[in-house]
Parts: C-alpha cells; sequence; structure tokens
C-alpha cells in the first residue's frame, strides 16, 4: 500500500530526492543578497511579522478598492519596504552566515527612514500647493531619505546600485566642472537635486517605484501565496509524470518545472535552490555529469523571468514604459521563450542520447491523472491570471483576483489548505520577497531622475550611436555588453530600468521598434545570471550539484546560447514580437525558427544519432542563424544545410548500427 501511494502520488525514491547534506540556507546567503537577512526571534520577530502582513494588507486593499495617488502610494510602500529592510539587514554581511542581534542604531535609522516616505503621505496637500518651493523641513526629510535609501539598498543589493546613484548624483552636482566630451552641463545646486529627487515625479517616487508599488508587489504576493499551497512540488511531480521517463528524463524535469516555478519566483538563484535541490541529485542519478546538472537548472530558473503569463518585475516596467497594456508584453514574449527552452530542451534530450542515458523507470514515477485529480486545481489561479490578462483587466486587477481565487481553490484540498497561519506565512514571505525591488527601484529611481534633470539618457545614446557609425549590429553589439555588464552587478529589475533609460534609445534612434528594443536590453540583463564570470546562478546551480563553478557558468552560456541569438533576431525582423505579422510569414518564421534551435542544439551538444564532426558543427551553428532569422533566402540556407547534415548523421548512423548490432536512435 505504501509503495503503490508513494508511486501514484508524487514521492520519488529517496536517492533520487536527497540533498546530499548540502546547506541550501548557506548557498543562497553566498549567492543571493537577498537571503542575507537577520534569524530573529520572540517580540523582534513578531515586530517583523506585523510590519510585514500589515505591508501586504495595505496593497491588497489598495489593489481591489482603489490606488491612491502615485506619489503617495509609492511612499507608504517605500515606508515599508526601507523600515523593513533596515530591521532585517545588517550593516555588514559575510556570505554564508546567519545574523541574530538586531542592533538599536538600526531601529532608528528605520524609523526616521519611515517618517521621512510618510511626510509626503502626511504633508502632500500642502507639498503640491508649493511645488518648487521646498521648505528647510522638505529638503530635511528629503536629504535624509536619500542616504538612507542608499544605505539600505547597499545592504539588501550590493554595494553597484547605490555606487551608480551616489555617481549620478556627484555628476548633477558638478557637471559644471566636466568637459562637453564628457557631458559636462552647467552643475546643480544640492536644494535643486534634492527637490527633484525627492518631491519631483522623476525621482525616487517615479516610474519604477509606482510599478513596484502596485503591479510587481501584488504579483510577488500571488507568488508566495501561490507557493504555499504546495505548487512547488505538485510542479516537480506532475514535471516527472510527463517527462521523468524519457531518455535523460530527470534533465527534462528540470526545464519544465524550473521554468514554470520561475514564472511564479521571479528570481534566477531563489528558483536554482529551490527547485534544484530535487532536480539536480535527480539528474546526477542518472548519470548527467554535475557540472551539466547545475547548468540545466541554471538556464532553465534563469529563464522563468521571460516566461508568459508572469515574467520578470521588469516586464511590468517596460509595458509602463511602453505605454501599452501588460498583454501586450505577454504576447510578445511568447515566441522568444518557446524558442528559448525548446533548444534547452534539445540539448538536453542530445546530451542524454550522447551519453546513453535512460529515464527514470515509471513505475517510479507518479501518476499524471492522479495529480491532476487530487491537485490540479492548483493551476487555475495561474490560468485566471491569463484568463484576466488577455481579458483586457489590468494586472493589478488580475493579480489580486488570481490570490483570492488561490485562497479560496486551496481549501478544495486538506494538503494544500491556506489555513490562518499559512497565509500569515504567505503574506510575510510576499513582503520580504519585494524589498529589494522596491529599494532598486527607488533607488534607480534617481539615476533616471540625474538622467532627465541633466540630459544625461540623451547623451549616451547619441554616444553610443557614435561609437557605432551610425550602423545598428555594432549598436546592438554595444548596448549587450552594456546590459551584460550593469547585470553582473545589478539586479535584473534595476538593469532594465537603467539600460532602457541609458541604452535603449541609442536603438530607437536607429528606427528600432520601441518593444524590439526594450525587449533587447531585458533580455541580455537576465543573460547576466549566464554569462560568466559573474554567473550568479551556474554558481549556484553548481554549489548544489558539487561541481566547478566556472566550468558549470561555461555550460550555461552554451545551453543558453538561443537566448543570447535570439534577441538579434527580433530586432532585425520584429515579426517574432508579433510587429506588423502576417498569418503566414508568421507560420513559417516560427517553424523555420524551431528548426533553427533544432540546429542550434546540434552544434553545441555535436551530437545527433551519431557524434558530429567540428566541421559539420561549424555549419550547423550557421544554417540555425540563417532558419532563425525570418527571411526565404536564409531560410533555404538554412534548410539546405539542415538536411545534408541529417543526410551526413543518418549514414553514419547506419554504418555505426552495421558495426555494432545495435540500433541507435
Amino acid at each position: 500500500m505504501t509503495e503503490e501511494k508513494e508511486r501514484i502520488g508524487g514521492e520519488v525514491a529517496p536517492e533520487h530526492s536527497n540533498s546530499g547534506g548540502i546547506d541550501f540556507d548557506k548557498l543562497m546567503r553566498q549567492y543571493d543578497t537577498e537571503s542575507r537577512f537577520r534569524v530573529l526571534s520572540g517580540s523582534k520577530a513578531l515586530l517583523i511579522t506585523v510590519l510585514a502582513v500589515s505591508m501586504s494588507c495595505f496593497h491588497i486593499y489598495t489593489a481591489g478598492f482603489g490606488l491612491l495617488n502615485a506619489q503617495t502610494q509609492g511612499a507608504v510602500h517605500l515606508a515599508f519596504a526601507i523600515c523593513l529592510t533596515f530591521l532585517l539587514y545588517p550593516v555588514k554581511h559575510h556570505m554564508g552566515e546567519k545574523h541574530h542581534r538586531l542592533p538599536l542604531y538600526d531601529f532608528i535609522l528605520a524609523g526616521i527612514a519611515a517618517a521621512a516616505c510618510l511626510y509626503l503621505v502626511v504633508n502632500f496637500e500642502e507639498l503640491s500647493y508649493r511645488s518648487g518651493l521646498p521648505t528647510d523641513m522638505d529638503l530635511l526629510a528629503g536629504f535624509l531619505l536619500i542616504v538612507l535609501l542608499l544605505e539600505a539598498t547597499r545592504r539588501i543589493s550590493n554595494p553597484v546600485l547605490s555606487c551608480l546613484a551616489v555617481l549620478a548624483l556627484l555628476y548633477c552636482h558638478f557637471g559644471a566642472y566636466l568637459p562637453d566630451s564628457m557631458g559636462g552641463h552647467r552643475g546643480f545646486s544640492v536644494i535643486r537635486i534634492i527637490n527633484h529627487m525627492y518631491l519631483g515625479g522623476e525621482g525616487i517616487f517615479g516610474t519604477p517605484l509606482e510599478v513596484s508599488s502596485t503591479y510587481v508587489f501584488m504579483f510577488i504576493l500571488f507568488g508566495s501565496v501561490l507557493e504555499k499551497t504546495g505548487i512547488g512540488r505538485f510542479i516537480i511531480d506532475l514535471s516527472l509524470a510527463l517527462a521523468g521517463w524519457s531518455s535523460g528524463g530527470p534533465a527534462k524535469v528540470a526545464v519544465v518545472a524550473s521554468g514554470l516555478m520561475g514564472t511564479v519566483s521571479g528570481s534566477s538563484v531563489a528558483n536554482v535552490c529551490t527547485t534544484g535541490m530535487f532536480t539536480i541529485p535527480l539528474m546526477k542519478s542518472v548519470g548527467y555529469r554535475p557540472y551539466f546538472a547545475g547548468a540545466v537548472e541554471a538556464v532553465a530558473s534563469t529563464g522563468g523571468q521571460i516566461m508568459p503569463p508572469v515574467m520578470g518585475a521588469g516586464a511590468f516596467i517596460m509595458a509602463q514604459f511602453l505605454g501599452v497594456p501588460y498583454n501586450e508584453v505577454v504576447i510578445a514574449a511568447i515566441i522568444p521563450a518557446l524558442l528559448y527552452y525548446s533548444a534547452v530542451l534539445i540539448q538536453v534530450h542530445f546530451e542524454a542520447k550522447r551519453l546513453g542515458l535512460l529515464g527514470l523507470p515509471r513505475e517510479r514515477l507518479p501518476s499524471v491523472w492522479f495529480l491532476l485529480r487530487t491537485k490540479g486545481f492548483l493551476l487555475l489561479p495561474l490560468a485566471a491570471i491569463i484568463y484576466l490578462l488577455l481579458a483586457g483587466y489590468t494586472p493589478l486587477k488580475a493579480a489580486f483576483y488570481g490570490i483570492l481565487t488561490c485562497i479560496a481553490l486551496s481549501w478544495l484540498n486538506k494538503e494544500t489548505r491556506l489555513t490562518p497561519k499559512k497565509l500569515v506565512e504567505a503574506f510575510e514571505a510576499g513582503a520580504r520577497s519585494s524589498l529589494a525591488v522596491a529599494c532598486a527601484c527607488a533607488c534607480v529611481g534617481m539615476i533616471i531622475g540625474a538622467g532627465t534633470l541633466t540630459g544625461l539618457a540623451l547623451r549616451i545614446a547619441n554616444g553610443i550611436v557614435a561609437l557605432a557609425h551610425g550602423m545598428l549590429l555594432p549598436t546592438m553589439l554595444m548596448t549587450m555588453m552594456a546590459s551584460i555588464l550593469l547585470g553582473m552587478g545589478l539586479p535584473t529589475t534595476a538593469n532594465f530600468i537603467v539600460t532602457s533609460t541609458m541604452a535603449a534609445p541609442a536603438l530607437l534612434q536607429l528606427g528600432v521598434p520601441p518593444m524590439a528594443a526594450y525587449m533587447f536590453v531585458f533580455y541580455f540583463g537576465i543573460a547576466a545570471d549566464l554569462t560568466p564570470p559573474v554567473a550568479l546562478a551556474a554558481y549556484a546551480g553548481a554549489g548544489i550539484a558539487g561541481a566547478e563553478p566556472m566550468r558549470t557558468g561555461v555550460t550555461a552560456f552554451k545551453l543558453a546560447l538561443a537566448g543570447f541569438i535570439v534577441p538579434y533576431i527580433y530586432v532585425f525582423n520584429p515579426m517574432l514580437l508579433f510587429i506588423d505579422a502576417s498569418p503566414l510569414p508568421m507560420v513559417q518564421a516560427v517553424l523555420t525558427a524551431l528548426l533553427g534551435v533544432f540546429l542550434l542544439a546540434m552544434g553545441t551538444v555535436g551530437y545527433f544519432k551519431a557524434t558530429v564532426t567540428l566541421p559539420l558543427r561549424a555549419l550547423a551553428l550557421v544554417g540555425a542563424v540563417g532558419l532563425l532569422d525570418p527571411g526565404t533566402v536564409t531560410d533555404i540556407i538554412g534548410l539546405f544545410i539542415l538536411a545534408l547534415i541529417l543526410f551526413i548523421q543518418g549514414r553514419k548512423a547506419k554504418i555505426s548500427t552495421v558495426k555494432t548490432g545495435e540500433d541507435v536512435l
């Protein structure tokens, strides 16, 4: 009876789910700065819970019954976030170490920061009447908030973003001392800078924080509520049932499960550590090398941020910058995400065939129908989100109704039921998960504010175009490098805001459609988590797999190669983003692009029915680019190369079969 329950209920054999005694909390703290928080107890822990739950309740109330004005909504949101950040994150955090002490000065700093935010709420009408004429108290509150925001962002993120913001503020003041060739301007007084950053609508309380305080928070909360129902384990079990039996099945499970979880979690490193603790030992158990197992998990987890319908926080900001409904961003992301994950799945399959790996025995896998019958309703909140977005509801309302749907449906099964205790835990987790995004959005608002105050953004865009001599491809290369370099030091959301403000305008100047330009920098900002030498998601996967980090990072880069090629393709031909797309050309573009990623996988792995020689691998990469580029001539060239390689590999496999008497598939 127990064995049957394990088979149909989704429990994998212990040897397949063993984490090897890895301290996942320590691993998270090592690679994810957001996980380096204090572990408190007693009244201090209760205070954190009360503040975090209050923050979630505030956002649920305003989402359901009406938002406050943009600046007030953002001020309350930031007051909660910055207060919790000072209480949860120490001045110094050492990787892998827990902190238990909460000093008095952090209570004081938290109170001052929250008061500086709420000063705007309490005095909103008065400040509106005397706009542009700040009092000494206004300037003091603004100065304190700017300083404390920089410190809070440094604590929860890393020094890079805070340093960039400090440089932006210094540039505003000392720009008069710079030559024109280095972006010199007339310079602004400290009073003008504080007024612009604190009281204006283009600084701290600009568009990024506005989006964080509405759409982003609600979707983060939705993900936390959904996770508390046990959807993570359900997704892994369902993926095992669907693909675990096939050749190299555990790796395919990792791709599917991590991609689905990534649409909920929105954090590459957190997703690697959440699903990787199950999938990486499974992959190793059937014969995948540790570095490959860690790379597969990293690539699949990172791709979750580009996977519709619930993408990373940057996607909401993209919709706001573009001035389009969020569902347009989701629709534009469908085909690139399909190509990304198709490439990963095919490479995983070819690697399994190359190594002769098998899947897990069917009798050890959960039953699809049992899972769907008992817990399939857990997918309905995601379906509800998709329906509401396509039906024209705002992302805010879609997330609000998604949370209510999730809470109601959870009571259909005792295991998934969101009791009051679980709901409090979900609300607290949601608020905690939003802190880094809130601080980053507020801090990067100052960088954008510096750009609007001094004209820096336009100068950078013009500089990029000038360096590229007005040519599109070199401009794209420099924009890609900027996005990846910033992505190595900035959170994804902050990276997207900076690059979309400073670098994407260079693409816009050369006639690239806005959706394609913003999606371009969005993709490469995310790709930074997979790009050595600072590939944090890959290094987290290496930590779980017990593999060499750099080799894992290089392997992840190869597996994610489609994610580095496809953005160039949709800039040159935006049809892949459903921009000016006609039905027949669109079908042709998608089908040939899928064949392109098939060739790409063949070229990177070096296997199809038999080992692919180095010259053929190079030819396969050329054919892949031809098929990925939506154009009749390039498609014909790519199809010819594909047919040639299939013929050569087929003959090679036949000869091998005759010699060995084995059936090569």
